[in-house]
């Protein structure tokens, strides 16, 4: 008399583990690109809250490097965005009393796994641009 086994076959096992691995080499890259695009739009707001800032202040002040200006300190503008992967500042000549421009440097893990944007950067006149293998990606 035989008896009906039920079960999965040694081959069975190893062809899903397969098809498994399969998926998570394609998964994994594909959600760590998604990760630091998504974190590209921490710099981008703080880019764009830091300009509105600067330009209450020319409105004020009529300048964009004021010193009484609450984001301008002595040594320019250096802000850390909400999330801590960017570090947004302007200085020198990158801040004067007639334009700014704005310069998001990664920081962390951001700055590794980023490569397609190492800096991005926003002027007083609202032009957008970027750093990297592949600036079009920036904004």
């Amino acid at each position: 008399m035989q008896k009906n086994q039920k079960g999965f076959t040694l081959i069975e096992l190893m062809i899903v583990i397969a098809i498994i691995g399969i998926l998570a080499a394609i998964a994994v890259p594909q959600y760590t690109d998604y990760v630091t695009r998504s974190r590209r739009a921490d710099a981008q707001s703080t880019l764009l809250q830091v300009a509105q800032e600067l330009e209450r202040c020319y409105t004020q002040f009529s300048a964009y490097n004021n010193a009484s200006c609450a984001v301008v300190g002595t040594g320019g503008v250096s802000q850390t965005s909400p999330e801590g992967y960017y570090v947004v500042t302007a200085s020198g000549g990158a801040l004067s009393a007639s334009g700014f421009t704005l310069t998001a440097t990664p920081q962390g893990s951001q700055a590794s796994n980023d490569t397609d944007c190492t800096t991005l950067t926003l002027t007083h006149l609202g032009v957008q641009g970027g750093t990297g293998a592949d600036t079009a990606q920036c904004w």
